[in-house]
Order: structure tokens, then sequence, then C-alpha cells
């Protein structure tokens, strides 16, 4: 089975380590971004399996940044983190590709799990 690829979005390093390494220790190939245009160029180049994105970030928001890869004809799947979860409608998510919002703070055992059951409904249905 080939390895899954997990791009990692958030301006804030603490956070884009400590998942980045919670994910590599359970096996997955971990890219990382640390704006939203940056991780732009990365998803479309590389179109990782899922997405985990921050929400706030420099240059285009995590909102904005699932709409420009469903709008490039790309889909990925993808995992929100928040702190904000207030402001967001489930119709804005759910129509770029956002199938998750964790608010932030979050336990890094309990994103691990959220990861692992998108991944398993996204390949189930497939």
């Amino acid at each position: 089975m080939n390895q899954q690829t997990i791009l990692v979005v958030d301006d804030e390093s603490p956070i884009l380590s400590v998942v980045s390494l919670k994910l590599r220790n359970a096996g997955f190939r971990v890219l990382t971004a640390s704006d939203g245009q940056e991780a732009l160029d990365i998803a479309l180049r590389e179109r990782p399996d899922l997405l985990i994105t921050d929400y706030q970030m420099p240059l285009l928001s995590g909102l904005e940044l699932c709409q420009k890869i469903r709008q490039a004809n790309a889909s990925i799947p993808a995992i929100l983190l928040t702190a904000r979860t207030h402001n967001l409608k489930p119709a804005n998510t759910a129509n770029c590709g956002i199938l998750r919002t964790v608010s932030k703070p979050f336990s890094p055992r309990q994103l691990l799990a959220t990861v692992q059951e998108v991944l398993r409904d996204t390949a189930a249905a497939a």
C-alpha cells in the first residue's frame, strides 16, 4: 500500500510541528506550508490525499485555499482547524471539500483519529 500524503498548513510553527510529528509517527508522508498561497502551490503540484489547514492565515484563509483548490478541479478532502467555528456556515465548508472542522485548542490524538476517519470515509466513498 502506498504511503498516504497529508498537507498540513498553519502559520503558527508550534502547531505545524506538533501536527506534523503526530502524523509522521502514524506513518503518513507529511508536507507543510505556512501560508495559504504556499499551500495552494503545493496542493496543486503534489495532490495530497488530505489537507489539514488553519482557518486564519496570511495570503489566503483556509476557506479561500479550499475554494481555490476546488476551482482548479482538484478534489482534495480537507479538515479545517479553527478557533472560529461559530463563524463558519456548513454550506460554505461542504462546498469546498471541508469534511470536518476541528476547534483549537485540540488534542493531537483526537486530530489523528479524525484524519483516519476522514481517510477511511473518503476511501469507502470512492
